[in-house]
């Protein structure tokens, strides 16, 4: 008898997945079959099922899928260094090395990207995204996870984690010297948000503070357990008040860097107020279109601001954000913590549930 497994296929926005059976087939050459451990619900995947991205039905979307190798030829298992029982984060992004940006040595914003979960599931091998309970993937986009990180822990940040990561690499890139900063806020505390803080902490910034809409008990917990130093709820100040706690706490001078992970467009205003005259901008967070603001442009005249939009990651910076979180078991801990697991056949309760943002995290996970 064939086995068969469980997709959960994108109909189209704000219409409910359909949860399908498919047969399970041999990967071709080049090509690996994992099941699923973790695959954790993106922002962008809300993004899709509300509409405020566009995306072609049918699909099986997700894109930050963990799961373990079990069908790979020999001749694969030599040529990548991958075997089966190895578990691996899938990466999603397919440059295609040869327009001017991936030449240049910028592929995560190759003009042809392509994606492994582009396939449409009607078509052999059916499996081609992560919210699935098995996937098809190219070997070379795998990368495989040291037996010290958790599967679970590794997903929750599989998309966050390389794309705050990318954002730093781009300041770097731009002459930006990390370890010059000493306050940096970070505004929102989503996943992309929490990764950042982590991060700066890593760097030994002596002042973080985190920008919230609520302040409740648990995310003043979880922000200075990755490292800030306090919490700024800005429904309750003026972008004027909010600069001057940051003036305050910097001698006057405003924020070195500032990290925009909230995706709410209010938040730009509010950055340009707080930085410095030269300070840095990352702007990795506004990912989808969610409405028009009003900025005063003069104020990235007068204070010569640095302002870094970053959209994509690369392989390079999965590989880094999976090297980070094996050197702090605590940090995977609190990672893993994050996470809100849901089965495939639960995906239309595990989306109300992010679209209600009851989860810091949603993760499918393997029933069982």
């Amino acid at each position: 008898m064939i086995k068969k497994l469980k997709a959960a296929i994108f109909t189209g926005a704000n219409k409910p997945f359909e949860i399908k059976e498919f047969d399970i087939t041999p990967p071709k050459k080049g090509m690996a079959r994992l099941d699923l451990e973790a695959s954790g619900v993106c922002g962008t995947d809300v993004h899709f099922h509300t509409g405020k991205l566009l995306l072609e039905p049918p699909k099986v979307i997700g894109h930050e899928y963990v799961g373990r190798v079990v069908d790979i030829s020999e001749e694969d298992s030599k040529k990548f260094g991958i075997n089966a029982g190895d578990v691996a984060i899938v990466d999603i992004a397919c440059p295609c090395g040869e327009c001017k940006l991936c030449k240049s040595g910028d592929d995560a914003n190759c003009v042809n990207m392509a994606v492994t979960n582009g396939g449409n599931p009607y078509e052999v091998p059916y499996f081609h995204g992560g919210f699935a309970e098995t996937t098809y993937a190219p070997i070379e986009n795998l990368i495989k996870l040291p037996e010290n990180v958790d599967p679970l822990a590794a997903c929750v940040f599989a998309c966050p984690g390389p794309t705050a990561i990318h954002a730093f690499n781009l300041a770097k890139k731009a002459g930006v010297d990390l370890s010059d900063v000493s306050l940096a806020v970070v505004q929102g505390t989503g996943p992309v948000g929490c990764m950042a803080i982590a991060y700066l902490k890593a760097l030994n910034v002596k002042k973080i503070f985190a920008l919230v809409a609520d302040i409740t008990n648990d995310n003043l917990n979880l922000v200075k357990k990755l490292g800030a130093d306090d919490i700024i709820d800005v429904k309750n100040k003026s972008d004027a008040e909010i600069g001057e706690l940051i003036k305050n706490a910097s001698d006057g001078l405003g924020a070195d860097l500032v990290f925009e992970a909230s995706g709410n467009p209010k938040a730009i205003p509010t950055g340009f107020e707080i930085l410095r005259n030269r300070g840095v901008y990352l702007v990795p967070g506004q990912y989808s279109n969610s409405g028009e603001i009003s900025i005063m442009p003069q104020l990235i005249t007068f204070k010569a601001l640095h302002i870094i939009g970053s959209s994509q990651y690369n392989i390079c910076d999965v590989k880094e954000y999976v090297d980070f979180i094996s050197k702090d078991f605590k940090l995977q801990e609190i990672i893993k913590s994050l996470a809100s697991c849901y089965t495939v056949s639960d995906i239309n309760v595990a989306f109300d549930d992010a679209k209600a943002r009851k989860n810091i995290k949603t993760v499918l996970v393997k029933e069982g």
